[in-house]
């Protein structure tokens, strides 16, 4: 997974984005949707991401994504390669639970992260693309991108949504 740390100079950004910046500036969700080979969507929610990929856990990286710091994010980018693992109902009821019980107020980025990396131990595994075809995709996506960087669709809405989660 090392080789996935630094994937081109893609930056994980809060919320959904209508289309990445020359610098990536999507959220987890929609550099997974590159990264699986689909072609660029934006993703306001779970429902919006293509059947193979785990609600449960797309859900939960949505969350690490809009809650972290912009520093916290980038920690999530060894995690895009791996969220196209969707499983059967048992699976996908046995990671929610998984998620849900393991999640607790006020805990830190980095314990709410490794209850990402358990849930993705559950199940059935992504197909791991090499890491130069992730490359090549998401650099595709960037090279089509009109503007330096891409803009929040929705920004107040996850502002809120962060405030509330520093709350909480």
């Amino acid at each position: 997974m090392d080789t996935f740390d630094h994937i081109l100079n893609w930056k994980l950004k809060q919320g959904s984005h209508t289309f990445p910046g020359k610098d990536g500036g999507t959220c987890i969700n929609e550099a997974a949707i590159v990264a699986a080979g689909f072609a660029y969507r934006p993703v306001r929610s779970v429902q919006d991401m293509p059947g193979c990929f785990s609600r449960p856990i797309c859900a939960l990286a949505m969350q690490l994504n809009d809650e972290a710091t912009d520093e916290e994010r980038q920690l999530l980018l060894p995690f895009v390669a791996r969220l196209a693992c969707a499983d059967t109902p048992e699976v996908e009821s046995a990671r929610e639970i998984y998620i849900t019980t393991r999640l607790r107020w006020r805990q830190s980025f980095r314990e709410r992260l490794a209850t990402l990396e358990g849930a993705l131990a559950i199940g059935r595994q992504a197909d791991m693309p090499a890491p130069e075809e992730v490359r090549t995709r998401l650099e595709g996506v960037q090279q089509r991108a009109a503007l330096p960087t891409s803009r929040n669709e929705h920004p107040l809405p996850t502002t809120v949504q962060g405030w509330l989660a520093g709350v909480f």
